[in-house]
Parts: C-alpha cells; structure tokens; sequence
C-alpha cells in the first residue's frame, strides 16, 4: 500500500468502515510511515472538532412546514430523507452548522476507554495544551498535581534513556480527571495517563489504533495508559522503563 492508497481510504479508516483485510493492510503501512500517521491524527483532531459543534434539533412545526414544501414541490424521496434535509436546512437558516461525528460509537469498556486515551492524546497536540506544568524536573511536575487530584500519580525521570519529561497537566477522559504526564522520544509526543485502578480496570495489553501505539496496564493501585506515534520498539522500551522497580 502506497501513501496515495492511504489518503484515498483516510476517511472510511477514520471511521472504522474498512473491510478487515484492507485495515490490517493499511495499518501496517502506517506503522513505518510517520507521514501517514500524521494524516490521520490531523483527520482525528477534525472529527474532535466537529463532533464538540452544538446539534438543534427541527422545530416539529417547521419541519412539517418543509415536508409540506416537498409534497407540493413533488421531490420523489424517502421520508427519512426529506426529515434529515429538513434538519440541515432550519440549522443553516438558524446560522448554525449541523454536524455530527462520523465515528462509531463504541460500548462500555476496552474499547471504548482506548478511543478516550487517544481522543486525549491527539486533543492535546490539536489544541496547544499540550501541559499546566511545564518542567523537566519530577519534583516540580508531581507536586503540581496535589489539589488538582485526590491521588497522586508517580512521576519517574527517564530522561537518562531518551525520554525526557517534558511536564504536566490535567486531562479529563471518559468524565474523570486523570493526571496527564509528558514525555518526549525525539520528534515524538508521548501522553502518559495514570488515575486509581477500579472495577473498569483492564488487562494489560498492547495495541495499534488509529495511528497510534498505546499500551495499558495497571500496578500498584493504579492504572496506566501510553499513546504515541514513536514506533513500537521504542515505546515498549520506554513502558518497560517505566515498570522497572
């Protein structure tokens, strides 16, 4: 698969509407190509976006009013057709875009607690908040932290093996606060999240979403999530660091 393949499938790979041997093929292509990668976190950051617009629903007199006008106008389309141009049309009237995410919703658990690290992960580099507490020195970031949480998150310096800190900050993921804790592997952005473990806790396990590496695992009563677009080697290389005594 070529990168111009890639950019033909971006959108229905965003949208997980991919056949599984075309996603698995496709995802291999954007485990070596930072470039691809890149493309879909852009992707991703729009669909934040547009998924945060407001929706307003039809007043039932006026969509009435409209389907009125089709009837006479004599457009031959379904009802369901005709309820969703009503929609579109009395938001563009009102000034206000309708827009909806395409993604598929997912359900309670794993899954949908993946989507919500790398939804956090790719806000933070979208949205110029990538830290609160910009430093480099653990004593400063882990501190920083009490008042904002009723835990506090372990803050360990790696910067000895690649992975410098770069700071904090506060990140909220599937309604809760977590601590949000930065590092960087040369170019890459790396997003630790780390919050109590609880009944919702998961196995530990390695995954490639959207892009993205991201592992997970839990010790010492807590919970850990990685997400990065560094490649695999270095970033099982980093969580192993993390999980030395």
């Amino acid at each position: 698969m070529t990168c111009n393949d890639v950019e033909r499938d971006l959108d229905p790979y965003v949208d997980r509407e991919l056949r599984p041997d075309v996603d698995a093929v496709l995802g291999q292509h954007l485990r070596g190509c930072v470039a691809c990668r890149r493309r879909v976190a852009d992707r991703e950051a729009i669909g934040l976006l547009v998924s945060s617009v407001p929706y307003h629903s039809a007043p039932d007199r006026l969509r009435l009013q409209l389907l009125t006008q089709a009837r006479r106008a004599r457009w031959r389309r379904s009802a369901l057709a005709w309820a969703a141009a009503a929609a579109v049309v009395v938001s563009l009237g009102s000034g206000i875009a309708l827009v909806r995410s395409s993604r598929t919703a997912v359900g309670p658990g794993a899954d949908s607690m993946v989507n919500a690290v790398v939804d956090g992960h790719v806000r933070s580099l979208m949205a110029d908040h990538l830290v609160d507490v910009a430093s480099t020195d653990q004593h400063t970031v882990k501190p920083w932290f009490l008042g904002q949480l009723d835990y506090s998150p372990p803050v360990r310096d790696l910067a000895a093996l690649g992975f410098p800190l770069v700071g904090g900050r506060l990140e909220y993921l599937s309604g809760r606060p977590v601590a949000a804790l930065v590092y960087q592997y040369q170019k890459h952005t790396i997003n630790l999240f780390i919050w109590p473990a609880g009944a919702d806790t998961t196995a530990a396990a390695s995954r490639f979403v959207r892009g993205f590496h991201v592992d997970q695992w839990v010790r010492d009563g807590m919970t850990f999530w990685v997400v990065s677009d560094a490649n695999e080697a270095e970033l099982t290389r980093f969580v192993r660091a993390l999980q030395a005594p």
